[in-house]
């Protein structure tokens, strides 16, 4: 019997998917389950998926790959998705693509199949991941082949065949959960003109249920890689899940945003990144601190597109290994320490220091100093200026200016 490998989470889509496979193709289904750090949603995966028809479940634990090949690369680079998404789910996606890959080989499989729907971004960035490690593999997406429609369908689908789904239709939210954030899509969220309902967040605490005093942390970088929290060293899965729950405990890193799908529509979606938001303006702070102007400025370009490449899916290509090769060079000096203040829903720098700072006290004071010329700034000015000179005088001789 041919074989299909199928990208499992055990949620609603995946879970009908396996008997749709069976049904429809006649595949021997292998799941496979990328361990991201969902941790009490992975327990049940073995008797959900064999019950639901599969032959087989892999779960593969990739926590520290996800932390340091993907999230950790995207941090440095300063990569965030029209301002505001952390890009949570984009990065998680070209490690699964790469996992189903492997699974295939190892099985022998001739196909890999996912549950993204025809609507959204996910299945582009699953197909990109295997047609760059291996185009050879035939791509199943059901959403954009069955007579399934909505949500309620398949609810419908699965309660039709005993399959126990953790959806129903009274709270009816997709949701997407590791290490680095969860999402929230669906359900009341369609509409943008109304206030999230208060059960939608799970791992943040409402800003007004947050402590009264606020909390300190301390994170320490390593050429922009976060080594240590509170002076304390500690292995990336580790760091993630620490800053995850100082953040969450104070209301931090919510985001409701309307966001621009790459297939063209827009969409609303709720995002809680507790420690991802500490960590990206913790080490903002530390490049305003160390990096240079004109670095610094284009590194922002970078970033821009950087989200792009990552939102679209497009993690396995030569512009993302450039980008990180010039994203590398810029970190070289982002290094120490960064004490950021945790309050109702905030999160505020409280100091930054690093033995590679450009802050230049003597240059910047506003006393006394012997260091700088201020006359100096009179030359700089007239040369800076000169474009702006030569150009209203000529308007002027031109008559378009009087």
């Amino acid at each position: 019997m041919k074989k299909v490998v199928l990208a499992y989470s055990g949620g609603l889509d995946t879970s009908i998917i396996i008997p749709w496979l069976k049904e429809n193709y006649g595949y021997e289904v292998i799941a496979m389950a990328a361990d991201l750090g969902q941790g009490e949603e992975l327990e049940p995966l073995h008797e959900k998926a064999i019950k639901s028809g599969a032959n087989k479940l892999y779960i593969e634990d990739v926590k520290e790959e996800f932390v340091t090949d993907y999230i950790y690369p995207t941090l440095k680079a300063g990569a965030i998705y029209e301002g505001k998404y952390l890009l949570g789910t984009s990065m998680a996606r070209p490690l699964i693509g790469k996992k189903l890959v492997e699974i295939a080989e190892k099985e022998g499989a001739e196909a890999i199949a996912h549950g993204a729907t025809g609507k959204g971004n996910d299945q582009v960035r699953f197909e990109l991941a295997v047609k760059a490690l291996k185009p050879e593999l035939k791509i199943i997406a059901p959403w954009r082949e069955w007579d399934i429609r909505s949500r309620d369908d398949a609810i419908d689908y699965a309660e039709a065949r005993g399959i126990p789904v953790p959806v129903t239709k009274s709270r009816p939210y997709s949701m997407d959960r590791n290490l680095w954030h969860l999402s929230h899509e669906g359900g009341q969220l369609e509409y943008p003109g109304q206030e999230p309902p208060d059960d939608v967040l799970l791992l943040t605490v409402p800003p007004e249920k947050t402590p009264d005093a606020p909390t300190y942390v301390e994170i320490y970088f390593e050429q922009g890689v976060p080594k240590k929290v509170n002076g304390q060293d500690l292995a990336p899965v580790e760091l993630v899940m620490q800053l995850n729950e100082l953040g969450g405990a104070n209301g931090i890193g919510v985001v409701d945003m309307v966001e621009n799908r790459l297939v063209g529509m827009k969409s609303r979606g709720v995002y809680e990144t507790p420690g991802g938001t500490i960590l990206y303006q913790a080490h903002r702070e530390l490049e305003l601190l160390t990096m240079d102007r004109i670095t610094l400025h284009y590194k922002e370009i970078v970033a821009s597109r950087y989200a792009e490449l990552v939102y679209d899916g497009v993690w396995f290509s030569p512009l993302r290994e450039a980008l990180d090769a010039f994203v590398n060079v810029t970190q070289r000096t982002v290094t120490g320490t960064v004490r950021m203040k945790l309050y109702k829903g905030n999160c505020t720098p409280a100091g930054t220091t690093s033995p590679y700072s450009l802050y230049s006290e003597e240059l910047a004071t506003f006393g006394r100093d012997e260091v700088y010329t201020q006359a100096d700034a009179a030359g700089f000015i007239n040369l800076f200026g000169l474009p702006l000179k030569v150009q209203a005088l000529m308007e002027r001789q031109a008559g378009l200016r009087k």
